[in-house]
Order: C-alpha cells, then structure tokens, then sequence
C-alpha cells in the first residue's frame, strides 16, 4: 500500500482531518529516526509545502501527539523533540553531540508482575553516554 494513503487512513481514524500540512509533518517524522525537534520539522516540511507557515507546523505537532500518532520526547536539554516509531523502545542520548537514538525494548526490564505485587504496564529508559561517532573522537 502506498505510504501516503496508509499515512491519511491513520490520520482518518484518529479523528483528524487529512490535509496537506498534517500529511506532509507526518510523513517526514514516520521516515525520520533523528527524533527531530519542531524548528527541524518546520525546516523540512517547508522544503515540501512553502506554504506551511511556523504556527501551522506547531499546530500539527501537537495535534498528531494530542491523536497518539507521535511521541513528544523531552531530555535534559528541555528541548521537545518527536518521535514516529510507536513500537516499543527506548532512547540513547549522547552527551556531547545531543543525537537521540533508539534502542531495542529487550534492553530494559521487561513488563509484567513484579515480586512485590505490582504491575509495571509502562517503561521509559534513557540511556546516556557517548555515541559511536563521538566516542571515536576521543
């Protein structure tokens, strides 16, 4: 099935309508793994859709985040940053550069019961350190 129109079904049962600004920020985020922030989406989405203006683009972040079609991904920086990969996993952020990464669900605990009685239903790790282009500058 071609990707836009999986893309506008998404948007459509998720109660939003499909228009070309909401198409155009979800596309890029779905093929992007840089956990881009909103000025990158902005930047990008421009290139496609001149007419996008900055509050449009921020306008559709936070609605594709309020439908559950994006994550919204704060760090230490404080700097909101969006995430389309809805599988489960969890995040590296390098300390020098600020790349966030994903890393495999099975490199945490798991869910489930605990000895003590309770349930874990949700896990949010951030790994820090350096990444593999960093590290190799040292």
């Amino acid at each position: 099935m071609d990707d836009r129109v999986e893309l506008s079904r998404r948007l459509r049962e998720h109660g939003l309508r499909v228009t070309l600004p909401r198409l155009a920020v979800l596309e890029y985020l779905a093929a992007s793994t840089s956990h881009p922030t909103a000025e990158d989406v902005e930047g990008a989405v421009n290139r496609l859709v001149p007419t996008a203006s900055r509050a449009s683009v921020y306008n559709v972040l936070h609605s594709l985040a309020d439908a559950g079609l994006v994550e919204e991904l704060v760090f230490d920086d404080a700097v909101t940053r969006y995430d389309a990969n809805l599988t489960r996993h969890h995040h590296f952020v390098c300390t020098r550069c600020r790349r966030v990464s994903d890393v495999d669900w099975d490199a945490a605990a798991p869910l489930g019961t605990r000895s003590d009685g309770s349930t874990v239903e949700s896990v949010s790790v951030t790994f820090r350190g350096l990444c593999a282009a960093c590290n190799g500058d040292r």
